[in-house]
């Protein structure tokens, strides 16, 4: 008779205890999370710079942002590398986590191997990178060597625009690549193993598995993985600010470094904050509209 008012008492400090572990989290959460965005909000609408608030702005620094032609010029660059690294970002690893889920010896050594530049800062990275792609650099002798290039040719890596963007690509794809992997790889070991064993025996090759087994089972997992791959290249910066510090010429500056030169060289807090906001607003839009174009497709594919 007396069990329910037990099991509600046993419920009630479970859930005091939660609260108690939780409550640090949120306190840190809000406190460094919620609360600078809506002090960030406040500044956006203020003329503030590093001495601190000058004035009411209203709408100036959004009118201002959205007047910039550099700024839709380094949104532009932005949108650029998006295209360009977000296929490799979801193929490369993809391809890694497939090697790495068959039946190899040696597959924990080169899971280490593949995921282990993902562990590197972005100055170590860029740095070792800068060494490699200089005009007398390890990949320029590399090509000569292999006689790609003649023995008094250059290819200028970080110097010109379109070899700059290569370089970018290839650096962020040799970084970051193992954290996709390693998704890739958890969502592979989660398909049961004897699908793959009754198509093997109704006669289905590699490819007729990877195409009606793996992918359909991954689809989720792809399409969060493409989402997430997208913002995180929109906010491309640290390898672009230290390889090439946008240049040359600024073809290769970011949205994020634009953001960072306006607020802290240009002194503009304000504006650079309104910035941020827009670029914000855009990030969430865009996810919103990758989501729906998934699942769009994903309804009409069943």
């Amino acid at each position: 008779m007396n069990k329910a008012p037990q099991n509600q008492r046993r419920k009630g400090n479970h859930n005091g205890v939660a609260a108690i572990f939780l409550t640090p989290y949120f306190a840190f959460f809000i406190v460094f999370s919620i609360v600078p965005i809506f002090y960030g909000l406040y500044v956006s609408f203020h003329k503030w710079t590093l001495a601190g608030k000058q004035g009411f702005a209203g709408l100036d620094n959004y009118l201002y942002a959205i007047k910039d032609p550099d700024f839709w010029a380094s949104l532009g660059h932005t949108g650029y590398f998006v295209l360009l690294s977000t296929p490799l970002l979801i193929l490369v690893p993809f391809a890694l986590s497939l090697i790495l889920d068959a039946k190899l010896k040696g597959r924990t050594f080169l899971r280490t191997v593949y995921f282990m530049p993902n562990i590197l800062s972005v100055a170590v990275i860029s740095f070792v990178w800068i060494f490699i792609l200089r005009s007398d650099g390890l990949l320029n002798t590399l090509l000569r060597e292999i006689g790609i290039l003649g023995q008094e040719q250059e290819l200028f890596w970080l110097d010109e625009p379109k070899l700059a963007w290569i370089s970018l690509v290839l650096i962020t794809t040799w970084w970051t690549q193992g954290f996709n992997m390693i998704m890739f790889l958890t969502g592979l070991q989660d398909i049961p193993t004897d699908q793959y064993e009754a198509a093997t025996i109704d006669g289905a090759n590699a490819w007729k598995r990877l195409v009606y087994i793996t992918l359909p089972a991954m689809r989720q997992l792809l399409i969060l993985i493409t989402v997430l791959t997208v913002i995180a290249s929109s906010k491309v910066f640290g390898q672009v600010f230290l390889v090439t510090k946008g240049g040359p010429a600024n073809e290769t500056r970011t949205i994020i470094q634009y953001i960072y030169e306006t607020g802290f060289r240009s002194n503009e807090l304000g504006l650079s904050t309104a910035m941020s906001f827009m670029f914000f607003v855009m990030l969430i839009v865009l996810s919103f509209l990758q989501f729906k174009f998934f699942n769009r497709k994903s309804d009409q594919g069943e």
